[in-house]
């Protein structure tokens, strides 16, 4: 049996808090902490995937207002023992060169791309944990035949739930977090066969 390395191993009995991930200086990129467990990307990224963040992240950086900034690949501090990294944050807060993380009351929007290995989380684990949070807007992020179709879920405050707020293919255009028009199309290139 092969040893675990030294970062994997818990630094208690109780394993895992949110604070450790800053502790964790051999751990892979997009470590991101569930329920007290450590997640991290074991396949490679697919250049769709990040050809889209890279084009949502200038794209939103553009239409954002003063107090409004845009980050990627940033962990929110959910609670004690969660820590996802999603693939995009708009956050109210000014910009921190030393920041590891967003508190969920910091962030307006979450933006999660589907990959493959992430997509159980993305679509089911950690909507419902956002939520759950109090984040007020969610985007799941869809491949469909090289096309990016956006899954636009708003929060309902009573329930802390997510409603669904449609979905965008082509293009979308919505007033919240503030006014966002996105020609979906020109994100990736098309595809070539």
């Amino acid at each position: 049996m092969t040893a675990l390395p030294d970062w994997m191993l818990p630094p208690r009995p109780e394993g895992w808090f949110a604070e450790d991930l800053d502790h964790l200086p051999d751990a892979p990129r997009h470590t991101e902490l569930i329920d007290g467990a450590l997640v991290f990307m074991m396949s490679p990224q697919r250049s769709w995937h990040g050809r889209l963040v890279t084009a949502l992240t200038v794209a939103l950086t553009a239409q954002a207002p003063d107090g409004s900034e845009v980050d990627r690949e940033m962990t929110i501090r959910l609670d004690a023992r969660n820590r996802p990294e999603p693939d995009l944050v708009v956050t109210n807060v000014p910009y921190n060169p030393d920041r590891t993380w967003y508190a969920p009351d910091d962030v307006q929007l979450v933006i999660e791309v589907v990959s493959p290995e992430s997509a159980h989380r993305d679509r089911t684990v950690k909507l419902r944990k956002y939520a759950e949070a109090g984040i007020p807007h969610y985007w799941c992020i869809e491949d469909e035949d090289g096309a990016p179709v956006v899954h636009v879920y708003e929060l309902d405050e009573p329930t802390r739930s997510y409603a669904p707020a449609g979905i965008f293919r082509a293009s979308l255009r919505r007033p919240v977090p503030f006014e966002i028009s996105l020609d979906l199309q020109k994100l990736v290139p098309s595809r070539h066969v």
